[in-house]
């Protein structure tokens, strides 16, 4: 939600969608490999290798990517950041969604603002500043803004560290499921052909 822009017709869960997608499409193919095997089609097991292997390539290219636009992303990141201030001071139905969600994430790791600071917030400070108020004045991470002692720290540098955190390891987990996947439709091929080798003999 701090990163769709406050744009309601974003969708913050595509990614999810997009695995629950990819699972369905697995349980197919798996489905398909048990029936040829069962029947000993070699079309279904011919297809069921093709689907592990696109399947294995789109992973193995959507890592490199990542890799490669890691930079890219890093510039839209700050960009979108930047652009997001406007919504802490503003009244509408969208800019109150992102102001929601930025409290929480303020709650959480002690931080106020996105990137000046309170003085983000602008007239919805005071409606907003428990969710940054310091438990105590001599804090020295602390600072007093409009009557208030809220954290001097900005979200926009603990809101970079999380993204990065994240997109590591996504990139982590689809090279590991690309290393698994390519032994396993090795040994699948393996024993496929072994069996093949014993009908015929």
């Amino acid at each position: 939600q701090i990163l769709s822009s406050g744009d309601s017709s974003t969708n913050p869960y595509v990614a999810v969608n997009i695995l629950i997608a990819v699972g369905s499409i697995i349980m197919i193919l798996g489905f398909l490999g048990c029936c040829g095997a069962m029947r000993e089609s070699r079309c279904m097991l011919l297809l069921f290798f093709i689907g592990l292997l696109l399947i294995l390539l789109l992973q193995v290219a959507a890592g490199i990517l990542g890799a490669t636009f890691k930079s890219e992303s890093e510039r839209v990141l700050n960009e979108t950041l930047y652009e997001n201030i406007k919504l802490l001071s503003a009244a509408d139905n969208d800019a109150k969604a992102f102001q929601k969600a930025l409290a929480e994430f303020q709650e959480e790791f002690k931080c106020c603002g996105l990137v000046n600071g309170a003085a983000d917030w602008g007239n919805n400070f005071q409606q907003n500043f428990k969710s940054c108020e310091c438990l105590s004045s001599q804090d020295s991470a602390c600072t007093l803004y409009d009557g208030k002692y809220v954290y001097k720290q900005p979200c926009i540098s603990l809101i970079k560290e999380v993204v990065a955190k994240h997109i590591l390891i996504v990139i982590g987990i689809a090279f590991g499921l690309a290393v698994i996947e390519v032994q396993y439709n090795l040994a699948s091929l393996t024993l496929h052909s072994f069996s093949c080798l014993f009908i015929n003999s």
